[in-house]
């Protein structure tokens, strides 16, 4: 009897030691990734410095930078919300540097009816304090923009630039005193990077205590059936 139950109990042994392994890999996975976004966070909230003379997607994400200039009157709307004030618009404007650069700024979240009404700054003498943002919010499915109601879906730096003509730079504003009350800055954070492992880890876990109990099951029917 005890041979008949052997390969259940072994076949049950191993598929929890596999399962618990991917809990485990999953814990460190979490451990990578919060050091991850504590540098990502430190990094945020450093120093800001000028504006870089030709700054880098991959070096340069989330530098904190401060440039001053005006704005140019141009904006693009993305379609946005926000859990304190429901659907609106995250506002994208053309920005002209006092050394004559052409970038971007995101200057944050106004809300509707606001959002539809609108109307692009042409500030001058503005200080933008921020950090530097080559946003990944396209997919195979993101709609492409309502460009003559000028409504947008995802920001995409170089295909931003192109119809602001400016360079494939945006900075995503934490500080602009320059901005009407109902535009509020959105500054870049964490938030939006995923960090599943939590989650991933606790379901590999009980996987693993469902196999096990699965097969204690088994084995303990078979017992009692052969003993019967």
């Amino acid at each position: 009897m005890l041979r008949r139950l052997f390969l259940p109990l072994l076949f049950g042994l191993a598929g929890a030691a596999i399962l618990v392994s991917l809990g485990v890999w999953q814990v460190q996975r979490l451990a990578w990734k919060e050091g991850i976004l504590a540098e990502i966070e430190a990094r945020i909230g450093d120093t800001p410095v000028a504006l870089p003379e030709a700054p880098d997607p991959e070096a340069d994400k989330y530098q904190p930078v401060t440039t001053s200039g005006r704005f140019t009157g141009q904006a693009l709307r993305f379609l946005a919300s926000r859990k304190t004030t429901g659907a609106g618009y995250r506002i994208v404007e053309g920005f002209e540097t006092e050394s004559g650069r052409r970038i971007m700024v995101d200057r944050g979240f106004i809300p509707l009816p606001e959002g539809d009404a609108y109307t692009p700054g042409t500030e001058s003498g503005v200080t933008v304090t921020g950090n530097l943002h080559w946003p990944d919010e396209t997919s195979s499915s993101t709609p492409a923009p309502d460009r003559e109601r000028n409504i947008w879906f995802a920001r995409d730096v170089p295909v931003m630039a192109d119809a602001l003509g400016t360079e494939p730079v945006l900075v995503v504003a934490r500080d602009l005193p320059a901005n009407p009350p109902a535009l509020v800055p959105l500054p870049v954070g964490t938030q939006g990077i995923p960090n599943d492992h939590l989650q991933y880890a606790i379901t590999w876990f009980s996987l693993a205590l469902v196999w096990l109990g699965m097969t204690g099951y088994y084995i303990r029917r078979q017992w009692l059936k052969d003993r019967a």
